[in-house]
């Protein structure tokens, strides 16, 4: 509900000092001075704190940070596009596999290395709270750890070996640099919290849509826990999986209907970041609530109808993005996904950019009447970006089964693949581990979840190509599994807490 989400950001805006880019010097709230007694007021203020994060990741820090596209330009789904290669000079280094220290993105890094610090905040705030009731204590401090992993799981996932702390640093504010290992098990250890003690519920209702859940935490543990392969915990993520299935209450929603503002918090989705279209303007690196995404993959100067839907409820935008020839070729005949996922527009109805193919993602494209901010425009839109849905759950069981052999005494994996294909209406095929691979790409194109699936997998060589005509020679090794840490970050760092650059 957008009212919520602006109703908690509000309440924490009357607390908070500014940010700062050193991520290591951002002060707590005014509220609650830091380790004294704190009441439920301070408490929300600093949830509002760790939630607002949330909304950073398409504009902040002066950069263009967007986790899903960031991924999906990683994959073999979309190429880079915009003006030119020089244009985000940084993004085009990443979807080459080739960043070095001093073009890796340092905005992503400031981000959410400030969310790990308002997250311990949070919960420095509720270990010292006072006149709280315990419950309602269990569940605030639940949503803290939450958004802890969460946002300390992308920086794992790019970067791996990085500073980590849980307290409050003192003087030279530096932090002792983790290995990718123990940072998985931090992540992990949070999210065995939220799941076992902090009385979360499964789903939200309408009063609370935007808030953590049982459900969200166990949908990340999945995600972590299967990226990093860990076998042993297999079994868990399974028993999660069959419990949001049976318990929570979700379904499957018409696929293209997810999409649009009706389709917010509907019956499939698990979390989804709530925007809204006002607050972001140039000069504000750290403020507002909109998204930029849907203006930077939207064609340039775009005047046609989107061809695959008819649709021409579409804007213009940057022309980042273009969906390659055979992502589009992956779907099969009559399968409502290529529509809900990808735009097509006849050529001389937009100017053509960088690596254009002609198609451009369709789910987070920029909508008319989506952005009525009277400032900032292009960095105001109201699309909610879905985070974690039902039809994930529904494929990490078949995977969880079939793919890596967990037994399964729920759902079964043929039945997970066929709850997810009948609701598009497409006839059940074997669930295999090739066709459960296919369906997650087909399902969640434009998501930013195709790399990360292709490097845990193991099937990294369908990123090693040379298509010169779209301007991508690139090879994947073991050393690109991590960013680059930002040089600034080590010239920073001296002596005990010197960080040691990834191999790149």
């Amino acid at each position: 509900m957008k009212n919520y989400i602006k109703g908690i950001f509000f309440a924490m805006l009357m607390g908070l000092t500014a940010c700062g880019d050193d991520f290591l010097t951002v002060q707590p709230t005014s509220n609650q001075e830091a380790g004294g007694p704190a009441t439920e007021g301070a408490i929300m203020a600093n949830i509002g704190a760790c939630y607002q994060i949330l909304l950073f990741d398409s504009y902040a820090d002066f950069n263009y940070n967007s986790v899903v596209f960031m991924s999906d330009i990683m994959s073999d789904d979309i190429f880079k596009g915009g003006g030119s290669a020089g244009d985000q000079a940084v993004l085009y280094s990443i979807s080459q596999y080739s960043a070095s220290a001093t073009e890796t993105p340092a905005g992503l890094w400031n981000i959410y290395f400030n969310g790990l610090n308002r997250c311990n905040n949070a919960i420095a705030a509720c270990e010292n709270a006072v006149d709280v009731d315990a419950d309602r204590l269990a569940q605030l401090k639940g949503e803290a750890l939450f958004l802890r992993a969460y946002y300390v799981h992308w920086l794992w996932k790019f970067w791996g070996n990085i500073p980590y702390f849980e307290e409050e640093l003192e003087a030279p504010y530096m932090a002792p640099q983790y290995t990718a290992d123990q940072i998985y098990a931090e992540i992990v250890d949070d999210l065995d919290f939220v799941i076992n003690e902090s009385g979360l519920p499964m789903r939200t209702d309408v009063n609370n849509h935007g808030r953590v859940t049982l459900s969200a935490a166990m949908m990340l543990k999945a995600r972590v826990v299967m990226y990093q392969n860990d076998s042993a915990r297999f079994s868990e993520v399974m028993t999660d999986m069959q419990r949001i299935y049976s318990e929570a209450g979700f379904s499957l929603a018409d696929y293209s209907s997810i999409w649009d503002r009706e389709g917010e918090f509907g019956s499939g989705s698990i979390f989804e970041v709530n925007h809204l279209p006002e607050g972001k303007d140039w000069g504000e690196a750290w403020a507002g609530y909109g998204t930029n995404l849907p203006e930077f993959i939207s064609p340039n100067e775009l005047t046609g109808a989107d061809l695959l839907s008819g649709s021409d409820e579409y804007k213009g935008g940057w022309g980042f993005g273009p969906v390659r020839h055979e992502t589009v070729a992956i779907f099969e005949e009559g399968d409502p996904r290529l529509a809900a996922s990808v735009n097509q527009f006849a050529a001389g109805t937009y100017v053509e950019r960088f690596q254009n193919t002609n198609y451009f993602m369709a789910k987070y494209a920029a909508r008319k009447e989506y952005n009525d901010a009277p400032y900032g425009e292009s960095l105001n839109y109201e699309n909610n970006v879905r985070v974690f849905r039902f039809a994930e759950t529904l494929l990490n069981i078949a995977e969880l089964e079939i793919v890596h052999g967990v037994a399964n005494t729920g759902l079964s994996a043929q039945d997970a693949m066929d709850m997810v294909r009948n609701r598009v209406g497409i006839a059940s095929i074997p669930a295999t581990t090739e066709n459960i691979k296919l369906e997650r790409r087909r399902e969640f194109l434009g998501e930013g979840m195709r790399y990360w699936d292709l490097v845990r997998w193991g099937d990294t060589d369908l990123l090693n190509e040379s298509i010169p005509e779209f301007s991508s020679e690139r090879t994947w090794s073991v050393n690109k599994k991590h960013l680059p840490i930002p040089l600034g970050e080590i010239n920073r760092t001296e002596g005990d807490f010197k960080l040691v650059q990834n191999p790149y």
